[in-house]
């Protein structure tokens, strides 16, 4: 992102505009301002009778029934497709330029859902009224329960329009937040004992599991996270994302950004120039695969073809806000498993 735009942004503005890695960036350095298929075979019947659900804000949403009318950020709509359930309106990343669905829409149709904003700090009030929205939800990058992608400006009047609920992917490992989707999604009516749902929360294990015996094979493979931007090139630390907090836990040996980095921005990310990309050494690297960053392919600076793991081609992509259904977590985990596995001494 240019330097300008930079400056205009909020701290959760920077987060979303894809140069901070691990999302919940820059806390601290920043200040304080604020029809595939998937969804088909799984789809559940409409509970009836009142609903309720507990958030991670500690908060209680009740209503007479369980919701129909859902708005959701498009991450979270794209989880519960994969469960069967069905919302009405998204917001964040959707669309491509080309018009396809974005990496975080999943496999939900995304020209049979109301898009009320697409980029950050977008949000259609007037769209999302329309709707007579029954709850919105999203997940949330801090501890004060900032809701993701909900503009500050117009929250307000958001939240006067149905309530909310929000699910944490902060500091945390990605199985609560997993665990915490498939909660919600029962809740509203989805069949959790659909041989889809069931088989992929064991594919996902299946997945850990394999991971966890090929970092213990080779401790010795260095991985380092990246996200490019125009500008600079951002290490993302292991602590704080959910995906990097439980593959440090399965064993994965995690380039780490320097104390005094971390400490500048919260603990997420240290930013080089693109002269010192090759500051850390590293075997593999995970690359942020959302459309707001540069896609390796698209790296044309020549310190990053230098890079021993470059040379060697060994780069993955990271899915840096993971699509919380364990169908869409299993994918990730293989494809780390397999690098590690597959990877050369470089560093």
């Amino acid at each position: 992102m240019s330097n300008a735009r930079t400056a205009r942004l909020t701290r959760r503005g920077l987060l979303a505009a894809g140069g901070a890695l691990g999302l919940g960036a820059v806390l601290t350095a920043c200040g304080d301002d604020g029809a595939k298929d998937g969804g088909a075979d799984t789809k559940g019947s409409a509970k009836t009778g009142p609903w309720s659900f507990k958030d991670d804000r500690g908060t209680t949403v009740k209503l007479d029934e369980a919701p129909r009318n859902i708005v959701a950020f498009t991450g979270v709509a794209a989880a519960l497709y994969d469960y069967g359930i069905e919302v009405k309106g998204v917001f964040g990343p959707t669309t491509t330029k080309d018009g396809k669905a974005d990496v975080q829409a999943g496999d939900m149709d995304v020209s049979k859902v109301t898009v009320l904003g697409n980029v950050w700090d977008q949000f259609n009030v007037e769209k999302y009224a329309a709707l007579a929205p029954d709850v919105l939800i999203s997940t949330m990058f801090d501890d004060a329960g900032t809701l993701w992608y909900v503009p500050e400006a117009s929250k307000d009047k958001i939240a006067k329009l149905a309530p909310s609920v929000g699910i944490s992917v902060f500091d945390r490992q990605l199985t609560g937040p997993l665990q915490r989707m498939w909660e919600l999604a029962e809740s509203l009516g989805a069949d959790m004992t659909a041989a889809k749902v069931t088989e992929a929360k064991k594919r996902f294990e299946a997945a850990s599991e394999r991971l966890r015996k090929a970092a213990k094979a080779k401790p010795e493979i260095k991985v380092l996270v990246g996200s490019a931007s125009p500008e600079l090139f951002y290490v993302s630390g292991s602590n704080l994302s959910v995906d990097l907090e439980y593959f440090k836990a399965l064993g994965v040996n995690f380039v780490e950004p320097t104390e005094a980095a971390k400490k500048a921005t919260g603990g997420w990310f240290e930013s080089l120039s693109w002269e010192n990309v090759d500051k850390h050494k590293a075997d593999v690297i995970m690359m942020d695969d959302r459309s707001s960053a540069i896609q390796p392919a698209d790296i044309t600076e020549a310190t990053w073809k230098q890079l021993p793991a470059v040379k060697a081609g060994q780069i993955i992509a990271r899915s840096t806000e993971p699509i919380l259904s364990y169908d869409k977590c299993v994918a990730p985990v293989e494809a780390l498993a397999e690098a590690i596995e597959k990877a050369r001494k470089v560093s």
